[in-house]
C-alpha cells in the first residue's frame, strides 16, 4: 500500500466513525459538532481524488455555511439540549440488515458496470472542470434552478431560527 491508500483508510474511518456518532450521541450540538468533522473527511476524500475545486466548496459550503448555520439554529432555541428519547429504536437490526442488503446491491450492480474498477482515469485539467461546473451552475437548462432553491432554502432556514429564538424569551 502506499500513502495514498492510507491516508483514503484513515479519512474514510474518520468519516464513516463520525457520522455514526452524528446519528448516535444524545447531545444535539455535538452531532452538529461530529457533522463537521464527517464533511472534512469528505473534504479530504476529495483532496485525495485531486478534486482540489470540489473540496473546497465542500468547506466553505457544508462546513462554513451549513454546518455553522445549523450550529446557531440549535444554540439560538435555548432548549434543552440534551435528547431524551432512546438513541436507537426497536427495529435497529431490521434497518442493519436493510442498509446491508442495499449495499450489497449497490456493490453487485456496480461489478457489473464497466466503468467501476481500479484503472487510471484521464483527469480534465482543474481549469477546464471549473469552467464547465461554473458554466453548469449558471445555465438555466443545468442547475441554475437547484442552486437557487437551496439558497432560498438556507434563507428560509435562518429566517426560522430567528424567530424561533425570539419567540422562545
Amino acid at each position: 500500500m502506499n500513502a495514498s491508500q492510507v491516508l483514503f483508510l484513515v479519512f474514510a474511518a474518520l468519516t464513516l466513525g463520525s457520522a455514526l456518532m452524528v446519528v448516535t450521541t444524545k447531545k444535539m450540538i455535538h452531532a452538529a459538532f461530529w457533522l463537521i468533522a464527517t464533511l472534512f473527511g469528505v473534504a479530504a476524500l476529495y483532496a485525495l481524488l485531486n478534486a482540489g475545486f470540489i473540496a473546497m466548496v465542500q468547506l466553505v459550503v457544508y462546513v462554513g455555511a451549513i454546518a455553522i448555520l445549523f450550529i446557531f439554529a440549535v444554540m439560538l432555541t435555548r432548549k434543552d439540549l440534551r435528547d431524551s428519547a432512546k438513541s436507537l429504536n426497536a427495529n435497529w437490526g431490521w434497518a442493519a440488515l436493510f442498509s446491508a442488503l442495499m449495499f450489497g446491491g449497490f456493490a453487485i450492480l456496480l461489478r457489473q458496470w464497466d466503468g467501476f474498477g481500479m484503472k487510471e482515469a484521464g483527469a480534465l485539467p482543474a481549469t477546464d472542470m471549473i469552467t464547465k461546473l461554473g458554466t453548469a451552475l449558471v445555465t438555466p437548462t443545468q442547475y441554475l434552478l437547484p442552486f437557487e432553491v437551496a439558497s432560498v432554502l438556507l434563507l428560509a432556514a435562518l429566517i426560522g431560527a430567528v424567530y424561533v429564538a425570539a419567540t422562545n424569551k
